[in-house]
């Protein structure tokens, strides 16, 4: 199997279909339909909603709005497919009683908001963690340097470095975990498929199975260019505001200052986001040697993080993809 992932795939075309893996079963989001596919507790279940899209002539589209966007927008729609996906968990043979918050709260709001909002607390917490563990951390770290290192760029390649060790010691841990394992595998078949389809084969189990694994358009991708991106905007809006507020210069090593700098980077983080989107938007249009430069270790992460699957995760992941095909061939083209 390790030779599929080595070998250059047929590519025809890109498509700007993309996925998540769920816990047993898959979510595809294409550029007019989400579908989410998995196996529960009564067998296959198909879940096809339209897309809320901006208006064509929405800010919503514009370069470095659009990044912001979208994260958000698929961190909710992930966490939710996530959500249902669990309920629909076949491991699932008992119903935890509500706690009394979680009744007063859905009296309060009423079923449909009460939902709402436990998968925007999800959402919130998800990305809150997130930014805790690989930023918030790596910031703490580096900020004990300040009185050693001078250069801004000094600085943040410290933070770059324990944030990138983080990142891939949480990776690296999570995929040994037996249920990671299936979710990962889910996520090979959802790489895989939509390799089949980018090739213009028919997309049959078999035909799937001898893709790669791997996909330059993958989050997996997406993470490590915003953790090396962060390291210049950070080194160069540090550099720009002390040039602007000299007087943070003079308070440089004390823990005002540190609250100042990791306050200002948090604060930065959107824009860090934002240009990362415009890159993997380049990238996914393009190949060139600069381009596949670009994506090498995004590709080499997701050894970590994608795993071979077996035919019945493959059907899951055809089935999925079928479901957001758009009406007209090639609309869903990059």
């Amino acid at each position: 199997m390790a030779k599929q992932d080595n070998c250059k795939p047929c590519e025809q075309f890109k498509t700007m279909i993309g996925g998540q893996a769920l816990i047993e079963g898959i979510m595809m989001r294409g550029p007019e339909k989400d579908a989410i596919v998995c196996r529960g507790k009564d067998g296959l279940s198909v879940e096809v909603h339209d897309r809320r899209l901006p208006k064509e002539n929405s800010p919503l589209k514009w370069p470095l709005i659009r990044g912001v966007y979208n994260f958000f927008d698929s961190q909710v729609t992930g966490v939710k497919a996530l959500l249902h996906s669990a309920d629909l968990s076949p491991e699932e043979d008992w119903e935890e009683e509500p706690s009394k918050f979680d009744r007063w709260l859905e009296e309060k709001l009423g079923s449909e908001r009460f939902q709402k909002f436990v998968i925007g607390l999800a959402a919130c917490m998800g990305m809150g963690l997130s930014i805790v563990l690989f930023f918030l951390l790596p910031m703490i770290i580096g900020g004990f340097f300040d009185g050693v290192v001078k250069s801004m760029l000094g600085i943040n390649l410290i933070e770059g470095l324990v944030r990138m060790v983080i990142f891939m010691t949480y990776m690296i841990a999570i995929s040994r975990m037996k249920d990671m394992k299936r979710l990962f595998a889910y996520h090979g078949a959802e790489h895989k498929t939509i390799r089949c389809y980018e090739a213009k084969l028919e997309l049959t189990v078999e035909n799937v199975r001898l893709q790669t694994r791997l996909h330059p358009r993958c989050g997996t991708s997406f993470l490590l260019v915003v953790m090396i991106l962060s390291i210049l905007v950070f080194s160069v809006a540090s550099s720009a505001l002390l040039t602007v507020v000299p007087g943070l210069a003079l308070i440089r090593g004390s823990f005002g200052y540190r609250l100042i700098m990791i306050a200002f980077k948090l604060a930065m983080l959107p824009l860090v986001v934002s240009i990362a989107y415009e890159i993997n938007r380049w990238v996914g249009k393009t190949d060139n040697w600069l381009t596949r430069i670009l994506t090498a270790p995004g590709l080499w992460m997701q050894n970590f993080t994608t795993n071979e699957p077996d035919d019945s995760m493959i059907e899951v992941a055809i089935l999925a993809v079928q479901q957001v095909l758009p009406e007209q061939e090639g609309s869903d083209a990059w």
